[in-house]
Parts: C-alpha cells; structure tokens; sequence
C-alpha cells in the first residue's frame, strides 16, 4: 500500500482547520501531519514534519502566507505549498507562484476541488485555480507583441507557444491534442522541446518562466 500524503494545515482560523482536517484525514490516501496558526509556524513546523504538502492560507499573523511559501520553497523544497485562500485575484496567484507555490484553490471551491489539487501537486504538478489561470495566461501572451525586446519565449515556435500556454492553463497532454488535433506523441515532442529550449522541467517551472521573464507583471 502506498503511503498516505502527509500534509500540514497552515491557517489561523481553528474552525476551519478542524473542517479541513476532518475532511483530509477522511480520504485513504491523505493524513494531517500538523497545523500551523502562522507563518512562522508554518516555516517551523515544515522543517520540523518534512510534509509532502503544506496546505497555506495567504492572510496569517506573523510571517504572512506568502513569505512562509517562499521560505518552504527554498528551505523544505520536498513539501509542496498549495495556496487556499479566499482571494479570487489574479495578483495574488502571480505572487504566489513567484514565491514557489504549486497551486492556489479558492475556500469557496475547497469541497469540489481541494482532494484533486492535494494529489496533483503531490504528483509534481500545478494545480491553478480555473478561474484565473485563464486569465493570467492570456494576459502573459496578450501583452507579448508589446515586450518582444524582454521575452525570451520568442525562441520559440507559434506551435510551442501554444503548448507553452496550455501547458500553464494546467491542461493535460491528451486534452492538448484534442484541442489541437495532434496525437498525443506529437504533443509530448513539443512540449519536451520547449522545455529543453528554456530549461524548465516541471508545469510549476512553466508558470514561473512567464513570472521571471516579466510577462506576469502589471504594467
């Protein structure tokens, strides 16, 4: 039997932290390791637990969600920060991501899509919040033809920039080629080409690419 993923519970309200910890501890492949009541805990206790996922509110006392994220990512960087927040802002879902996280779910979608987002991140992938992955991808490449001196991405093909998108959307490789009607071999080529071109080797280095290289920044 696989073992279950750990996962520590990083939010200040406890009502909430008993719901979520009801409903995690409720799924076969899934167990709360720990809670956090701020940021700084967070940090600690990721240390401390080594959790394969640490579940992060964003608005916390102390060292905020977002400082906590960026300490995990870069000093516990096996646990994965999935962002839970009541925030339904594109800016902040650049900010985290640019921090490190591996996903933002929204409180209002957590009995729909928490469980999935918890085993995608764990699985490595980035799990973005539907609702506003669109949004930021568009914008990314909305602004493209006004920043080809900064873009790096203009290395790159019509066709992988397409894939390049839809890989940041969170799409698979069978939805991609169903929606640009290539095989799915196809797609994988593509899309291990793109990655080879810039050096990225997961969805979650995808997203970030379009943050380092200033396409995610407000004008």
């Amino acid at each position: 039997m696989a073992p279950k993923i750990r996962i520590l519970l990083a939010d200040d309200h406890a009502v909430l932290r008993a719901g979520l910890r009801m409903l995690i501890n409720a799924q076969p492949d899934m167990e709360v390791v720990g809670e956090a009541a701020s940021g700084d805990e967070a940090v600690q206790l990721s240390h401390a637990l080594i959790p394969d996922v640490v579940l992060m509110d964003i608005a916390m006392p102390g060292a905020g969600g977002i400082e906590a994220t960026s300490r995990i990512a870069s000093g516990c960087p096996r646990a994965r920060v999935l962002v839970l927040t009541m925030h339904d802002d594109v800016a902040y879902l650049r900010t985290v991501l640019a921090a490190g996280a591996s996903g933002y779910v929204l409180k209002r979608s957590a009995d729909t899509d928490l469980l999935s987002a918890i085993r995608v991140t764990h699985r490595g992938g980035t799990y973005l919040e539907p609702s506003l992955a669109g949004a930021v991808v568009q914008e990314a490449f909305g602004r493209k033809s006004r920043r080809r001196d900064v873009v790096p991405g203009d290395a790159l093909s019509e066709r992988e920039l397409e894939i390049l998108r839809l890989v940041a959307q969170g799409h698979t490789n069978q939805h991609i080629a169903r929606s640009l009607i290539l095989s799915v071999k196809t797609v994988e080529t593509y899309r291990a080409r793109l990655m080879g071109k810039l050096g990225l080797k997961t969805r979650a280095d995808v997203v970030r690419y379009a943050l380092s290289t200033g396409l995610l920044v407000p004008e």
